[in-house]
């Protein structure tokens, strides 16, 4: 009898997908109970989105259409935080959008859609911000119009205006990981696979990046 009572486990699944020539390996654990309160709880927008991602796989053409449709201005906006210009973010989004043609395929989960495109985007990003040289130049511009947005008149929100000049203060890669945290809402493990670097490095990347937040708002 007690030979009948056995716990029944479904091994685990390894998930594994290449981006832009890179070799990488994406460990995604789930049995069959985790994948179901999973599923559960995705929203309409996420359910409809991994659909797509499988017509595109297919070779469906309209449905990459209309993933263009869903994610082009939210991989914009992302590009144009990190870069500071608007024609580059287009560019960039562009390239981007080149990558995940080439390579969606090989993306084993269409659920990881949406850490695999930012991790493409955010290596578009830095490609172009190595490849220009723009760190210090942008870093000027940003001081200048933080400097022009301080000597505005204060009015009700004050506040919001104060933190976006802030965080126009910060570097690139500090302004990208803030936008992955508090815009796109990703958590901490996503942020890691995103970067490639461990979630501690995420969590005390993002404590030093509000302790300097929290103290060029103190400054003016």
């Amino acid at each position: 009898m007690n030979n009948e009572l056995r716990t029944i486990k479904t091994k685990p699944k390894q998930t594994q997908f290449k981006s832009e020539g890179r070799s990488e390996k994406w460990n995604v654990s789930r049995n069959s109970y985790d994948l179901y309160y999973i599923t559960m709880r995705k929203s309409r927008d996420q359910i409809y989105d991994e659909l797509l991602v499988l017509k595109c796989q297919a070779g469906d053409k309209n449905a990459f259409e209309e993933l263009v449709k869903r994610w082009e201005k939210r991989l914009w906006h992302y590009a144009y935080k990190v870069t500071g210009a608007e024609s580059t973010a287009w560019d960039i989004v562009q390239e981007t959008w080149l990558a995940i043609v080439k390579g969606i395929r090989r993306l084993d989960e269409a659920a990881l859609f949406p850490r695999w495109v930012f991790r493409i985007l955010n290596n578009k990003c830095a490609d172009w911000l190595r490849k220009q040289h723009m760190q210090s130049q942008l870093h000027g511009q940003l001081a200048k119009k933080a400097q022009n947005e301080s000597n505005i008149k204060q009015n009700s929100h004050e506040k919001v205006d104060s933190l976006q000049a802030a965080i126009t203060k910060l570097q690139s890669d500090q302004r990208a990981l803030l936008m992955l945290r508090y815009h796109e809402n990703f958590d901490i493990s996503q942020i890691a696979e995103i970067l490639c670097v461990p979630e501690g490095t995420v969590k005390s990347r993002l404590n030093r990046i509000l302790t300097k937040l929290r103290q060029i708002m103190g400054q003016e």
